[in-house]
């Protein structure tokens, strides 16, 4: 079974706080990332991961009249926080995902504290089959 993690970071100053870690912080963060990551490459699980650009550069696109792309800084939700990335996973069991979403909300962030970050888990459902 395939699925989504997302990881929703809180917005913080600086979207993120992100900007108030040391560089040595920022380090640990990523590196704990890599290493969650080559786990589940090792396991079998992984199928995809990616860290997202900060809120301020997202866009919302909609079809315009005509057809073609109208592009606006919003209207986005309501929310104190943002999808800061994503897994994309093959596992046996729902628990199993779970298990690992846990384990990714722990994260270093400032001083080596774990985040505790939320993290959403959602089953990536496939299309029905279609009829050639």
């Amino acid at each position: 079974m395939r699925y989504m993690l997302m990881m929703h970071a809180p917005r913080g100053d600086g979207d993120w706080q992100v900007n108030a870690w040391t560089p040595e912080e920022l380090r640990a963060h990523i590196g704990f990332m890599k290493t969650i990551n080559l786990e589940l490459i090792a396991s079998g699980e992984w199928v995809d991961a990616q860290g997202l650009a900060m809120p301020a550069e997202a866009r919302v696109v909609r079809a315009g009249q005509d057809g073609k792309p109208v592009v606006t800084d919003g209207p986005f939700a309501e929310s104190k926080e943002f999808l800061a990335g994503f897994w994309i996973l093959d596992v046996p069991t729902t628990e199993r995902a779970y298990e690992i979403a846990s384990r990714i909300s722990t994260a270093p962030g400032k001083g080596g504290t774990p985040l505790h970050m939320p993290v959403e888990v959602r089953q990536v459902m496939s299309a029905p089959p279609t009829e050639a």
